[in-house]
């Protein structure tokens, strides 16, 4: 059965904007660094690195605001799309200045357009969010996120495929997520979807083989290859677009 969606009433979302202030405190440092076996986390003052700022401005929604799924109920900022399913799909972002470790920040996010498509497995709608991150009276960071609602399945079906790394790449590394590395990083970004964390629900409920990873962290895994492979280097644009789900179960 195919959901009615009234495309209209969701573009009045469009042009929407959301404020938000924090300090961007130590702490969320700390933990980031354990999570990515770093020596040492950036300290007062100090430039933080891309993409940390996914660990502050965070959505709390109380308990009887978020669905079974774990995600907020539809409405507020994002437009009510009626379909079950909400992924992360792709983003792009450019620093202008680092964000500082210690100093308040403002983050001002507007919904820039949605549309509808229709899939192989139904009805999609596309929400882009422009995010612009400033302290200090300065912008900071611009950046892009790409939402996709879709229906919810109804048996297991067959992933996308994938696209092979390239064999002669400057810079390699291997991540073997298991459920502990999910389930901290989806405390540190108040992720509360239980496709990450919550196994039976994952299989039984979204049809899932294992424990999702989350498409944030699997950009955060390559921008830490960068800052391995390049000291000190300051990454001024990356962007970046999931082909298909990764598991608990996979070698990255």
């Amino acid at each position: 059965m195919t959901t009615d969606i009234d495309i209209a009433h969701l573009r009045q979302w469009v042009g929407r904007e959301q404020v938000m202030e924090q300090t961007i405190e130590p702490f969320a440092t700390v933990a980031m660094s354990g999570l990515l076996d770093q020596a040492a986390p950036p300290g007062m003052g100090e430039a933080l690195p891309l993409p940390w700022h996914w660990l502050y401005f965070l959505d709390a929604p109380a308990r009887a605001a978020t669905g079974v799924d774990g995600h907020p109920l539809r409405g507020g900022f994002l437009p009510p799309v009626p379909l079950p399913r909400r992924m992360w799909a792709a983003g792009a972002m450019q620093c202008e200045v680092p964000l500082r470790v210690g100093a308040p920040a403002r983050k001002r996010s507007t919904v820039r357009s949605v549309d509808l498509k229709e899939g192989r497995s139904g009805p999609l709608v596309f929400v882009v969010v422009d995010h612009v991150l400033e302290q200090e009276g300065r912008t900071c960071l611009r950046e892009e996120q790409n939402i996709v609602y879709r229906e919810a399945p109804t048996a297991p079906a067959p992933l996308p495929p994938g696209e092979q790394a390239p064999k002669a790449a400057q810079w390699s590394a291997t991540l073997k997520p298991d459920p502990a590395l999910l389930f901290r990083f989806s405390a540190l970004t108040y992720n509360g979807h239980r496709i990450h964390y919550d196994r039976d629900y994952a299989v039984r409920e979204e049809f899932y083989p294992a424990l999702v990873v989350h498409g944030p962290l699997l950009a955060t895994a390559l921008l830490e290859l960068v800052a391995q492979g390049r000291p000190g280097a300051a990454v001024r644009a990356f962007d970046f677009r999931a082909l298909r789900p990764a598991f608990d179960t996979d070698t990255l």
